[in-house]
């Protein structure tokens, strides 16, 4: 599996291995010495994460695509990447059922998420009224992006083996896939008991991943996986990837060489940072 990259329902897989793939958050770690030689350190609260891309040859056609994507010619930022050394696209804190209650959103006339004191605390869902439809969704959020980018023809696994574990009485597993501009286009809903696999249809740019409950209780969220490709096997064996989440970026520096008697082209270096909110 390769790299996704590019701007929501328009992702494009660049199947040739980075030589040199740079990941590593950055800390803003400050260090201050007192006269006295006693150290203290500062450091943001937040870590963004900082991707260097690396390659010393790449099918032209990908070239042509990251070049477009930096030079914004199909339109600004942000842009979505999906590692693929992430296994998991929740963030860490949805996929361990713990954080901020922003995390998740639902019906508040028939669900409320109580949690989120300290980025370690677990969530708890709790069903208040019985469901004015008979059923009501417990929506896990994206992050930065209003759910998880996705491309048409993407194959995605979900499943929340938390709540199962919890013996939370909902119905099942919902996968909804929403356009650019986050209109719904269309949805599946699956077995609790087992992963939920699915293909994105076309025209599809964001999924949005929810629990349909069906009863009144409250249960802890626990934990809860997405990922690329079709990862059941592997999850019902006991597999449980930690989340890193699909965020925002923007590209901050583009260098390339080309060969030009050669359908290849070498020496291409991109570097992106996760942020909040883009415009390139």
């Amino acid at each position: 599996m390769g790299l996704w990259i590019g701007h929501p329902g328009a992702l494009r897989e660049i199947d040739d291995r980075a030589v040199s793939f740079d990941r590593s958050p950055d800390l803003t770690v400050t260090e201050f010495r007192s006269l006295s030689g006693t150290v203290t350190t500062w450091s943001a609260p937040a870590q963004p994460r900082r991707l260097k891309l690396q390659w010393t040859t790449l099918d032209r056609e990908d070239h042509e695509f990251l070049d477009r994507l930096v030079r914004r010619l199909d339109g600004p930022g942000p842009v979505a990447l999906i590692d693929p050394l992430a296994r998991n696209l929740l963030t860490g804190a949805q996929a361990a059922g713990t954080g901020s209650r922003s995390s998740w959103s639902a019906n508040p006339q028939e669900i409320t998420v109580y949690g989120g004191a300290s980025p370690s605390d677990p969530v708890t869902v709790s069903v208040d009224a019985p469901p004015a439809n008979g059923t009501t969704d417990l929506n896990w959020r994206g992050l930065g992006w209003p759910w998880v980018p996705v491309t048409p023809g993407m194959t995605l696994t979900w499943w929340a083996p938390g709540l199962l574990a919890a013996g939370a009485d909902f119905a099942g597993l919902g996968l909804y896939w929403h356009n650019r501009t986050g209109d719904f286009l269309t949805g599946l809903l699956g077995n609790k008991n087992r992963p939920l696999v699915a293909v994105a249809p076309a025209g599809a740019a964001f999924v949005r991943v929810a629990a349909r409950f069906n009863a009144k209780g409250a249960w802890p969220v626990g934990e809860s996986i997405l990922t690329v490709g079709d990862t059941s096997a592997a999850l019902l064996a006991g597999d449980r990837p930690y989340g890193e989440g699909a965020p925002q970026y923007s590209v901050t520096g583009y260098t390339h060489a080309a060969t030009s008697p050669n359908p290849t082209y070498r020496d291409i270096t991109l570097e992106l940072v996760e942020v909040a909110s883009a415009t390139g």
